[in-house]
């Protein structure tokens, strides 16, 4: 655990004393406690969804839009009732063959693209979802990422903890260097973080046509969060 120790000392004038000068009233240490917390997430996002070509753009959409209204009732069957669904990313684009000869590249056709985001709070579904969607004809699987819904008690708990790491911190230093903690003068935290985990995934073919359950391993959710104390310190009585 890293520190930042500020000891502010001086000595009183005209005085001669042997041993080290006397400590000022002001003196004062500063440390960072971190901390982390891990959680079981209860919460995941899939962003997946359909790809389509053909020559002519309307072709591209129409095309997609067939296979997306197919996609988008499988996956509310699957997920249950309460999922939510959303658009994340909608796009109809030209698709250019290059040549290595500097030739003009030329158009080959159009790709329409439309990706939507599913909300599962119930992460048994997962790879039922999954496999549902590319049955009824996704063939992009952009993101996965999991989280909790009940960020807050993660938070506190990792503050507290971050605080406890602080507070042992500034005792130890102060008893290294023969002082003693008088206050707590400051209190200074940082916003705590939640780190998702992602699993990034390309939903080809192949992986539609295995028939086989898709296995999905969570891990945990990282809540990170720091506390910065500054205290003030005194000689321990002799």
């Amino acid at each position: 655990m890293r520190y930042l120790a500020i000891l502010a000392l001086a000595a009183v004038p005209g005085l001669a004393v042997a041993g080290p000068p006397a400590l000022s009233s002001a003196a004062t240490i500063q440390v960072t406690g971190h901390a982390e917390v891990s959680k079981a997430p209860d919460q995941a996002y899939i962003d997946i969804g359909v790809r389509t070509q053909a020559a002519k753009p309307q072709a591209a959409v129409a095309h997609n839009a067939a296979r997306m209204s197919a996609v988008l009732a499988a996956l509310r069957a699957a997920a249950g009732p309460g999922t939510r669904l959303m658009t994340t990313d909608y796009s109809v684009a030209p698709r250019y063959r290059y040549v290595a000869n500097g030739a003009p590249p030329k158009l080959e056709g159009y790709t329409a693209t439309h990706v939507v985001q599913v909300r599962l709070d119930h992460l048994d579904r997962i790879g039922h979802v999954i496999d549902a969607a590319t049955g009824a004809g996704a063939n992009l699987l952009q993101d996965m990422r999991f989280t909790l819904r009940g960020k807050e008690a993660a938070k506190t708990q990792a503050l507290g903890k971050a605080a406890v790491a602080a507070r042992r911190e500034a005792q130890a230093l102060a008893a290294a260097l023969n002082l003693r903690v008088v206050r707590i003068l400051s209190v200074e935290e940082s916003r705590p973080v939640v780190v998702p985990v992602l699993r990034p995934r390309e939903a080809g073919v192949s992986f539609a046509q295995a028939r086989l359950p898709t296995p999905i391993e969570t891990g945990p959710v990282e809540v990170s969060a720091s506390v910065t104390l500054t205290v003030a310190v005194a000689p321990r009585a002799r």
